[in-house]
């Protein structure tokens, strides 16, 4: 019984460490956001909401916000489709080479973001292609499609195929069996793809400041301010990006609960 207990403790004891190591800087950060201090800092000196207002006074902010929103949007349409497409290809089909390229396509996913970056920048510049907003998509499309595959795949593979066969025996083409039965079964895992490949996108740094060029986004911007000043600007803007962040992680997972029944 006593070892019982002990363990208990001991559990509990941890939980409450890792729960505070992970939890308690955001609420400093939120708490700190709400002061009416020119420093992000402490002792609390009132209530305010002026470092909010401030962000809706910040041009390069704002600018860096609709930067991240279109380059996240034109993510999301590509990366969709190729993960999806790849998906289909990898479960569906058998062919030589198949195991390779399913290695190739998640090798994104465990390439450093740095390096990622930097090839792709030399890559572009070998092409003479300018960086930009255009080069940015292209570089975070090249490993967030790897997740939208991900995800896509591990909802094609519980689709049970002799739908598809009673649907062509209906009368539907292959190509209408698939737009009519398996991609709306699809719909729910291809959703909440979409909505983690688009805050992989937003959250995306590394990768990003090889490709942007002379834009910015909202990473970026964080960046430069924290290395020229501490603001509490930055901690409105991270209770809005966070609030963002678990507003759409609680999406993706309402969508992938609906996926799995």
């Amino acid at each position: 019984m006593t070892t019982r207990v002990l363990a208990r403790v001991t559990y509990l004891l941890y939980l409450g460490v890792f729960l505070s190591f992970l939890y308690v800087p955001l609420a400093v950060v939120g708490i700190l956001a709400f002061n009416n201090s020119a420093l992000p800092q402490f002792p609390w000196q009132g209530f305010t909401l002026r470092w909010f207002r401030a962000i809706a006074a910040d041009p390069l902010l704002l600018r860096a916000v609709a930067n991240s929103v279109v380059v996240g949007a034109a993510v999301v349409a590509l990366a969709a489709p190729i993960g999806v497409i790849t998906a289909f290809l990898l479960v569906r089909y058998r062919f030589p080479g198949k195991n390779l390229l399913y290695t190739l396509v998640l090798s994104p996913l465990v390439t450093p973001g740095v390096i990622l970056g930097v090839s792709m920048l030399i890559f572009f510049d070998s092409l003479g292609v300018q960086a930009g907003l255009a080069t940015a998509v292209l570089g975070q499309t090249s490993f967030i499609a790897s997740f939208v595959l991900l995800i896509a795949a591990a909802r094609l593979q519980k689709f049970d195929r002799s739908l598809e066969e009673a649907a062509q025996d209906l009368g539907a083409t292959p190509l209408r069996a698939v737009l009519l039965i398996t991609l709306p079964f699809l719909r729910p895992a291809v959703m909440a793809a979409c909505v983690v490949a688009f805050l992989l996108s937003f959250d995306n740094f590394n990768t990003t400041f090889f490709l942007i060029g002379n834009e910015i986004t909202l990473p970026i911007r964080i960046y430069t301010t924290v290395r020229l000043e501490l603001s509490p600007t930055i901690n409105a803007i991270s209770v809005v990006f966070i609030l963002l962040t678990v507003t759409m992680g609680m999406a993706t997972e309402l969508l992938r609960r609906r996926a799995s029944t």
